[in-house]
């Protein structure tokens, strides 16, 4: 016979008081009823159709969980830098023809006015140094055609590239030349303005690598 667990003073913790008073037989055989019975719960299959939705409803969730981490994680990306270069603007056409303005630059605090100057070919220096562009304008400008830097950088107004009577270096404290051009400085950019001794603009280089660029216009200007 068995005796009941919850009255021996085995000193080993008492069972859940929900299970009720649990008696352990004396021989083991006695559970080989009890035995079977739990083998045959166990190697039941189950009822025919019970586990294939289950799964279905496990996959969609899965699937609906990941979309959503997916979309949440995407959204909270920052978007990827496009890669630019800055691209040379294109030459204000409906410049050429057009008498420029009666523009008053500026020589150490002194007006000068730049109809005083013409013909010219003008140089916007204020964003680049760049010696070597300004020295070659100076080198193939042909008598009588003035050479002008606009807002040049100090090294170069103290040191100019050549001696010359033409070269002039001036300011133009309000940006008139750069407004009429509609070319905002650009870094390491020279950006050239060639007008005739009538003030008309013959050719607008909005950035000037080599005199090759303008040398044609340049022999007219002197004519």
């Amino acid at each position: 016979m068995g005796r009941p667990t919850a009255d021996d003073d085995s000193g080993l913790p008492d069972l859940p008081p929900e299970w009720g008073r649990v008696v352990v037989p004396d021989n083991a055989a006695e559970l080989s009823a009890e035995a079977k019975q739990v083998r045959r719960e166990l190697n039941r299959p189950p009822p025919s159709g019970s586990v294939a939705p289950a799964l279905l409803a496990l996959l969609v969730t899965l699937v609906t969980v990941l979309a959503g981490l997916s979309a949440t994680i995407w959204a909270q990306l920052p978007p990827a830098p496009a890669a630019s270069t800055p691209a040379t603007p294109a030459p204000p056409a409906d410049l050429i023809g057009r008498t420029i303005p009666a523009f008053d630059l500026v020589d150490n605090g002194q007006p000068v006015p730049l109809r005083g100057l013409l013909p010219a070919v003008i140089l916007l220096t204020d964003a680049c140094a760049c010696p070597a562009e300004v020295a070659n304008a100076v080198a193939v400008a042909p008598p009588g055609v003035s050479v002008i830097i606009i807002n040049p950088d100090p090294a170069v107004r103290e040191s100019p590239p050549a001696s010359a009577p033409t070269l002039r270096t001036l300011d133009d404290p309000a940006d008139g030349l750069r407004a009429f051009l509609r070319l905002p400085p650009r870094t390491d950019v020279v950006s050239a303005l060639l007008v005739d001794r009538t003030g008309t603009v013959q050719k607008v280089l909005p950035e000037f690598r080599s005199t090759a660029d303008f040398e044609p216009e340049l022999a007219r200007l002197a004519g």
